[in-house]
């Protein structure tokens, strides 16, 4: 079994990036795209804010060109999941889904976080289509339009405050009669003129047709039904970073999220590096995770020369 140099997990443009920068450093990077080949961008239409698109540009065709860069370069892109690690002594460990082994000299772990979904049919049939678990991606969309946002937590009120500033109304759905935010947000969502907040509500059905979401069915606690009328709905309930192949190896903090020193990529493990939305549990947009798939693979070229006393 031979060494690789420079291990990549996941795909998305945290993982392509890394990839990019490695193989041009001739660390011969060996990429495994993961569950979703592009990651959570192939999931969106049409992304608008990823600089150098003044028109924008479909999130398949952006991953698809990220990917044939990579490839250009020399990176040697795999399809297959690693599902289990060994990262205790160096050269480290990894499995795969298929059983394979393999040895590497460094990782970089860009396997992304998932958004968390209330687990409706109509979610899945509307999603890029009005259904949305980033408002920050998505919202520009709605602009001038009415909108809900389901949690009651920071990230909602934080979502809601957003698009509050785009769009005409602005609904938040919470299935308590009390929002879990920090105080000084329920005072912003609270004293925003075009926020309404649907207490001890949830959603039942997301209503929609060929063109996307047109509303949505909530049903309150004492039973009572209720339709609203709106063009997006967004998702605030919370991510998962996919860190579980990691453990008990790396450190991670109560969400899950992977800890990397201040101003690095550098997990708690020498020669183990995290990039994108799987060590990123503020900002989660494709631009701040190609610039960490960058980071990360500029500090394995600058491990593995200082390992190798150049």
């Amino acid at each position: 079994m031979g060494t690789i140099k420079c291990l990549i997990a996941g795909s998305g443009p945290a993982g392509y990036t890394a990839a990019i920068y490695a193989a041009r450093a001739n660390l011969q990077p060996v990429l495994y795209e993961g569950i979703l080949r592009g990651g959570q961008l192939t999931t969106t239409t049409e992304i608008e804010n990823f600089p150098g698109y003044p028109q924008g540009i479909d999130g398949n065709q952006l991953m698809e060109e990220l990917r044939k860069q990579a490839e250009r370069f020399g990176a040697d892109l795999r399809t297959g999941i690693i599902t289990e690690t060994k990262l205790d002594e160096s050269p480290f460990r990894v499995k795969l889904d298929d059983g394979k082994e393999l040895l590497t000299k460094t990782l970089i772990i860009a396997t992304g976080a998932t958004a968390r979904y209330l687990g409706l049919e109509s979610e899945e049939k509307f999603k890029g289509m009005g259904v949305s678990a980033c408002a920050t991606c998505d919202g520009f969309f709605n602009r001038g339009k009415d909108v809900a946002v389901v949690g009651g937590g920071d990230t909602a009120c934080e979502e809601a405050v957003y698009l509050s500033g785009l769009c005409r109304k602005v609904y938040m759905i919470v299935r308590r009669n009390v929002l879990r935010a920090s105080e000084v947000m329920q005072k912003r969502v609270l004293s925003t003129p075009n926020i309404e907040v649907l207490w001890e509500h949830q959603t039942r059905e997301i209503l929609g047709d060929n063109t996307g979401v047109t509303g949505a069915l909530l049903v309150h606690k004492s039973g009572q039904e209720k339709v609203i009328d709106i063009h997006g709905f967004f998702l605030a309930i919370g991510h998962h970073p996919n860190s579980e192949a990691f453990l008990p190896w790396i450190e991670i903090n109560p969400e899950g999220y992977i800890i990397t020193r201040a101003k690095s990529t550098e997990t708690n493990i020498e020669g183990v590096f995290a990039a994108g939305d799987v060590q990123d549990p503020k900002y989660r947009q494709a631009i701040t995770a190609a610039g960490s798939g960058c980071m990360a693979a500029m500090d394995a070229e600058r491990y593995l020369s200082m390992k190798s006393g150049l």
